[in-house]
């Protein structure tokens, strides 16, 4: 059990499933967001792009102390070198999904910590097996669960993940949006130094 009470913890992400995750840890935290522009440049690496947008949120907060620490996060899934953000629309949720259906992606998830002017980051990978699926399954969890939220356009801890998922070699958390193992043993570094 980390001792957080001497700090303010703070998490910088809209995401309910990042929020349960932390929860789950067991770590006090209130959730505050600031805009930012999360573009990223084109010929960056797939696997570089989630700890760059993470790090473009993590800029916004240039005004903490050392007794607060703000946990910053970004997923992205790649599958064929391309990165799948959240869909726009139902034609790019269905175009995402026919791309990880009957195949192997990855995802990576991002985290940055910042206390005072402190910042330490990394990120987790996960490779996910898709079984297939088809257009009408497609429809049907598009226009049910509405995944605009999500990165790749699906939600592993939904209907699509648990009726399709065959196999993830890596971390489940990481998958759902934060890598909690990792979270966890960086956090208490910084708070037991």
């Amino acid at each position: 059990m980390i001792e957080t009470k001497d700090y303010n913890i703070i998490l910088a992400s809209k995401s309910p499933r990042r929020a349960e995750l932390l929860n789950g840890l067991d770590i006090e935290f209130s959730i505050e967001v600031r805009e930012v522009d999360e573009k990223y440049p084109s010929n960056l690496s797939p696997e570089k792009v989630a700890e760059h947008i993470a790090h473009l949120k993590a800029s916004a907060f240039d005004d903490i102390d050392n007794q607060t620490i703000v946990i910053f996060s970004d997923t992205v899934v790649v599958v064929n070198d391309l990165v799948l953000e959240k869909p726009k629309d139902k034609k790019e949720a269905l175009e995402m999904l026919s791309a990880l259906s009957n195949g192997i992606s990855y995802v990576y998830t991002a985290v940055v910590i910042k206390k005072g002017d402190q910042t330490i980051s990394f990120t987790d990978k996960a490779e996910v097996h898709f079984n297939e699926i088809s257009h009408n399954e497609m429809e049907y969890y598009i226009d049910n669960k509405k995944p605009f939220d999500k990165a790749g356009a699906y939600g592993i801890q939904e209907w699509i993940g648990m009726a399709f998922i065959e196999k993830i070699n890596g971390s489940y958390f990481t998958v759902m949006g934060l890598p909690t193992a990792k979270l966890y043993k960086t956090l208490k570094n910084i708070i037991e130094k």
